[in-house]
C-alpha cells in the first residue's frame, strides 16, 4: 500500500467480494508444500488491494477462511492462523499509511488467543482510515451471517423481515455486493456473503490465486462495466431510469 485511495471511479464497483481459491493447486503444480501457496496468496493479496484501493473501491471483501475450513488437515489449519496473525501485524502501518480501515467479520472466538489479540489490534490501529475499508471473512459462513442477524431481530423484539435482516447482517453498512470474484476455476460461491450477494455480477476466472493481481481484478471490473443490471426489471426500464446502480 504506497497512497492514499484516488477518488471513487465511475466504473469500480462501490463492493467487491472475492473468493480467493486455489493457493493448494497452485503449489501442488510446483511440487511445494501447500503452505507455499498459502504465502504466495498473501503476496497477491497485496496487490489486490492496492489496485481496489486506488480504483477507488468503497469496501472489499474477502474470504479469508470459511467455517468449514477447519476440517482441513490440523498443520494446515495452524499456518493459516499463524499467515494471518503475522500478515495482520505486518499489515498495520501500510493500511494506515495508505487510509484504509481493516476489520475481520465472522465469529472469532474460536480463534487461538494470539489470532484474536491481532484482529483487535489491527482493527483499532486502522479505524481511523477514510478511504477504501478491507474487509476479512474469516471463520465466517453466510448461513451463520443469516442466523445471527435473524437472533438479533428476535433479541430486539422486531419482525423478521428482509429489511431488518440486511440491517443486521455483517457488512450491513457496506451495502450489497456489486462483484464477486472467484479465482481458481470453481464455480460456485460457497456460502459466502449469500445474503449480501443475492444481486451481485458473478465473475469466474481459472487464474489460480497466487497468480492474481491488479491486472486480473481490472479485467474483472471491466467485464463487470459491461453488464447490464435489472434487478428485476426489463432493459427497457433500464435505459429509461437515471438512477445509476
Amino acid at each position: 500500500m504506497q497512497s492514499r485511495p484516488e477518488s471513487q471511479s465511475t466504473h469500480a464497483p462501490r463492493h467487491v467480494a472475492i473468493i480467493m481459491d486455489g493457493n493448494g493447486r497452485w503449489a501442488k503444480a510446483r511440487h511445494l508444500p501447500r503452505a507455499a501457496g498459502h504465502k504466495k496468496g498473501v503476496d497477491a493479496l497485496n496487490r489486490v488491494v492496492e489496485t481496489a484501493a486506488r480504483a477507488g473501491v468503497g469496501n472489499l471483501t474477502v474470504f479469508a477462511f470459511s467455517s468449514e475450513n477447519w476440517k482441513r488437515p490440523q498443520a494446515e489449519v495452524d499456518t493459516l492462523m499463524r499467515l494471518f496473525a503475522e500478515g495482520l501485524l505486518r499489515w498495520e502501518k501500510p493500511l494506515t499509511d495508505a487510509g484504509i480501515r481493516l476489520r475481520v467479520i465472522g465469529e472469532r472466538s474460536a480463534f487461538p488467543e494470539d489470532v484474536q489479540s491481532a484482529i483487535a489490534h489491527a482493527e483499532a490501529a486502522t479505524a481511523a482510515g477514510t478511504g477504501m475499508v478491507l474487509n476479512i471473512a474469516a471463520n465466517y459462513g453466510g448461513r451463520w451471517d443469516m442466523t445471527e442477524a435473524a437472533k438479533k431481530c428476535v433479541a430486539e423484539g422486531v419482525a423478521l423481515t428482509p429489511e431488518n435482516i440486511a440491517g443486521r447482517v455483517a457488512l450491513a453498512d457496506a451495502g450489497e455486493v456489486d462483484l464477486l470474484i472467484r479465482t481458481g476455476g470453481e464455480q460456485r460461491i460457497s456460502n459466502f456473503l449469500l445474503w449480501q450477494s443475492a444481486y451481485a455480477e458473478i465473475y469466474f476466472t481459472d487464474e489460480l490465486w497466487p497468480d492474481f493481481g491488479g491486472e486480473g481484478l481490472l479485467e474483472a471490473f471491466a467485464w463487470f462495466a459491461g453488464r447490464e443490471r435489472r434487478f428485476g426489471m426489463t432493459s427497457e426500464q433500464i435505459q429509461g431510469r437515471s438512477v445509476v446502480f
